[in-house]
């Protein structure tokens, strides 16, 4: 009875499908947050007739043939980028990214990872940091005595400080882009990692041609719809059940099968 493991796959590409919603809308409140999607693909299919092979010594043909498929699996996870709302926080160091780019942050193993996440804070030796205190690459040091923050929608980070008339520049901030973004291996604490699939990682200064500009004083909110999730779930938990009927109607043919007294 082939159709007890088709349902099967169904039920396990359902329950993926369910722990994929279930994470975006865990995330419907982190910053920098991008959605991600299930899609699905057929599995091999059993050939008992071959379209298009003769039928008779006439020369006809069979026109469809005959296939059974064997379920469905999981054909990819992929991440979509579509723009998050801006949300307004009025701190002087938080960071949204209007249009393509990511920031550069330095892990304490040494690699650049990337993120959309631009709620930041300084260190003790001001250093622009994530909230776990990875520095944000260029490294930009805030001095002990400044007395105002500004950054620019091309990057430029400027500070006043006590006697001097006119601010003076720090640093630059850049962004990566990525000719893939969906190819980006996600590594937790809004953290996205180069893989062969994204490709290598091209910078350039925010306002640039094929990058976004900088907003200071907002962070970018997760682009989760809920009204949307919620939706999504309840298809992936009626095609579960639906699924699950199969097994039962599948086993109770087998049962009647069984009771065939000869």
């Amino acid at each position: 009875m082939q159709a007890l493991r088709t349902a099967a796959t169904g039920m396990a590409a359902q329950q993926l499908n369910v722990e994929v919603i279930s994470n975006n809308i865990a995330n419907m409140n982190t910053v920098g947050y991008k959605k991600q999607r299930a899609e699905f693909q057929d599995l091999l299919y059993q050939t008992l007739e071959a379209a298009g092979a003769q039928s008779s010594s006439q020369g006809t043909i069979v026109p469809t043939g005959v296939q059974v498929g064997a379920g469905v699996k999981a054909g990819s996870v992929y991440r979509i980028g579509t723009q998050g709302a801006m949300t307004r926080t009025d701190n002087k160091f938080d960071l949204a990214i209007d249009g393509r780019g990511f920031f550069q942050v330095l892990t304490p193993t040494g690699e650049t990872a990337y993120t959309r996440a631009g709620n930041l804070s300084v260190n003790d030796q001001g250093q622009l940091v994530t909230p776990d205190g990875y520095q944000i690459q260029p490294a930009v040091s805030i001095p002990q005595s400044a007395t105002d923050v500004t950054i620019s929608k091309s990057g430029q980070v400027q500070v006043s400080v006590p006697g001097s008339p006119t601010p003076s520049i720090v640093g630059t901030l850049e962004l990566a882009t990525f000719l893939n973004e969906g190819g980006l291996m996600a590594q937790g604490a809004n953290l996205l990692k180069e893989t062969a699939a994204s490709g290598a990682a091209t910078t350039g200064t925010p306002g640039t041609a094929g990058f976004g500009t900088l907003l200071q004083g907002y962070t970018e909110a997760s682009n989760v719809d809920p009204v949307t999730e919620i939706t999504s779930l309840i298809v992936a938990q009626r095609a579960y059940e639906m699924n699950s009927k199969v097994i039962t109607t599948a086993d109770n043919m087998l049962g009647v099968a069984n009771q065939v007294k000869p």
